[in-house]
């Protein structure tokens, strides 16, 4: 299955990137800003202990995990939930389980692609059927699956649905390297600053690359989150 992005000229209409300004805030009850994804980890190991090393650290993590693995696989999951193709949104969830390269990056997966789907459940489109094929994917619906159900519910383009998927990533991890590094807030929006320039390339990048091409190979990343299962003290859950 192929995607394509949108005409740039084409807004889209007002209460749909409502919608995606939604799904994107901290302030979404699936628990995103619980997680560190690795920072915690890779701050406990001395990997990142200034601004600096944070905003290479996330870039990175855009460039490296994102752009090239969650970005692809929410557009390719995004055109399936469109064409009401439960058997193709599977393939996706159960690639994406097979990345998750930690317990803890699985557990993270699932329990905000589950607090997703109860929110979904809540929402005008609860009799929609496609959400009952998104909660009967096994184990679990993961975060990416679950994203773009939501967004093709809110009748998203698909470009916007990933640069509101980033941008939500971003922003939690703005929050998590404050708290884990620590940094001050000026320090968080400068990171914000950055990651916000580099979103658009990345998720076009992620719109052009084939299926076939998409991979998640970040061995340190996978080996401080089994680290950080372990850690004495921590604030976050990854």
């Amino acid at each position: 299955m192929t995607t394509s992005t949108d005409t740039p000229s084409v807004a889209a209409p007002a209460a749909t990137l409502l919608q995606l300004m939604w799904l994107a805030s901290p302030a979404l009850p699936v628990g995103g800003f619980s997680y560190s994804e690795g920072l915690e980890a890779a701050v406990e190991a001395g990997r990142v202990s200034s601004e600096a090393q944070a905003a290479d650290w996330l870039s990175a993590q855009l460039q490296l995990t994102l752009a090239r693995s969650d970005l692809p696989a929410l557009a390719q999951a995004h055109a399936a939930w469109a064409a009401h193709d439960g058997t193709q949104a599977q393939a996706v969830n159960d690639w994406l389980r097979c990345t998750r390269e930690s317990a803890e990056f699985r557990a993270q997966a699932e329990q905000m692609g589950r607090s997703l789907l109860d929110w979904l459940k809540n929402s005008p489109h609860a009799a929609d059927p496609r959400l009952a094929q998104l909660a009967a994917l096994p184990p679990a619906p993961l975060w990416p699956t679950a994203f773009a159900l939501a967004a093709v519910l809110a009748q998203a383009p698909v470009r916007d649905s990933l640069l509101a998927f980033g941008w939500g990533w971003a922003e939690n991890m703005a929050q998590a390297a404050m708290k884990a590094v620590p940094l001050g807030q000026a320090a968080a929006q400068r990171l914000l600053q950055r990651l916000a320039a580099e979103l658009p390339e990345a998720v076009d990048q992620a719109l052009s690359l084939p299926p076939a091409q998409r991979q998640a190979y970040s061995p340190m990343l996978a080996i401080l989150s089994a680290q950080h299962e372990a850690q004495y003290s921590r604030l976050f859950r990854s």
